[in-house]
Order: C-alpha cells, then sequence, then structure tokens
C-alpha cells in the first residue's frame, strides 16, 4: 500500500487502490500464464521483493525492474531478456486477454515494434523484435501524458515499422476507474 497506483489511491484511498491493483495483477496473469504460446514473467519492484514468494501470482520467471523511471526500467527490461520478441504490458488494465498477446506477437512478425494504445494517449502494451540489435525507444517520453505514445513512436529508427492494436484502457485514476466499472 502506498507504492502502487499512487495516482489511483488519491482518488478512490490507498485500500481500495491496492486491491483493484491485486485483483487485476492475479486474474490478468492467470489469464496470461497458463497460456503455453509464450513465456509470463513479473518485473517487480522495489528490487528485493523479487525474492519474496509471497504476494506474486505465478509466473515462469521474476525479474527486478531497477531503478529510474517507467521508460528506464522497460527498456532494462527488453534489453536483458533472453534473444527473440518481447512483449511488455501494463499491471493496470484489466480487460486484457490472452488474444491481445497473441496479436502482439503475431505483429512483430512482420513488424519492428507494436503498441496498444489507451484510450489516454498512452498504451497498455509494447512490443519489439530487438534484432538485430536492440533500439531503446524509451527515451526522452512525456510519461504519463497524452504524448506518450507519439513519442515513443518517434522514438523508433528510421526504416522501422510498428503496428497498432486494440485500444483499451489503463487505469490511471478515479476517473479511469469509475468509466470502466461501468463498461
Amino acid at each position: 500500500m502506498g507504492r502502487v497506483k499512487t495516482r489511483l489511491a488519491a482518488d478512490i484511498g490507498q485500500l481500495a487502490a491496492l486491491n483493484f491493483y491485486r485483483q487485476t495483477l492475479f486474474s490478468v496473469t492467470n489469464r496470461l500464464a497458463c497460456d503455453r504460446r509464450w513465456h509470463c514473467g513479473l518485473a517487480v519492484t522495489p528490487d528485493a521483493s523479487v525474492f519474496d514468494d509471497g504476494p506474486w501470482p505465478k509466473t515462469d520467471f521474476r525479474m527486478s525492474q531497477g531503478q529510474g523511471d517507467l521508460g528506464q526500467r522497460m527498456g532494462r527490461v527488453m534489453e536483458i531478456l533472453p534473444p527473440g520478441p518481447v512483449v511488455i504490458i501494463g499491471g493496470d488494465v484489466p480487460d486484457i486477454q490472452a488474444h491481445h498477446i497473441a496479436d502482439a506477437f503475431a505483429a512483430l512478425g512482420k513488424r519492428d515494434a507494436v503498441f496498444g494504445p489507451a484510450k489516454d494517449g498512452g498504451y497498455w502494451l509494447v512490443g519489439m523484435k530487438r534484432r538485430p540489435v536492440f533500439l531503446d525507444i524509451f527515451q526522452n517520453v512525456r510519461w504519463s501524458t497524452k504524448h506518450a505514445l507519439a513519442d515513443t513512436v518517434a522514438n523508433l529508427g528510421s526504416g522501422q515499422c510498428h503496428a497498432l492494436l486494440e485500444m483499451l484502457t489503463d487505469i490511471d485514476d478515479g476517473k479511469d476507474y469509475r468509466g470502466w466499472g461501468k463498461s
């Protein structure tokens, strides 16, 4: 409590925000981790919690996110995972289904990157081929703004192409939470 979903907590309270986070993390992870088409892992913070078996859903692996802003942490995950395409999703998107992940990997068959756009101008999913080399596209991004997706796409290298998936809502604040509850 107090470490996750702080903007949401400011609107609905710390306990409610923590409950939303835990419920979403476990339900989405349970839907995705059982699919054998991919390996499902958690990138966690604080770093020492990677060794704590208590609060995490079952996945193929757990890794620490490390320090820095969201972009630095995502870039680190993209860079250190074994070779091959990688898809990262947010832990605050309750509507993610296995077909979204399958669509992302399929898109990476023909594209260098894939994004799941969020209604707020950010994104709920990012995927990259990462070859022949990893290009860190997470620098100079205006995180938590309507420009996050556009800034990240602008960081793609010359000649790199991307695909967009279905738009979903990530739950950042009370307005998002109340809107999602009505859908």
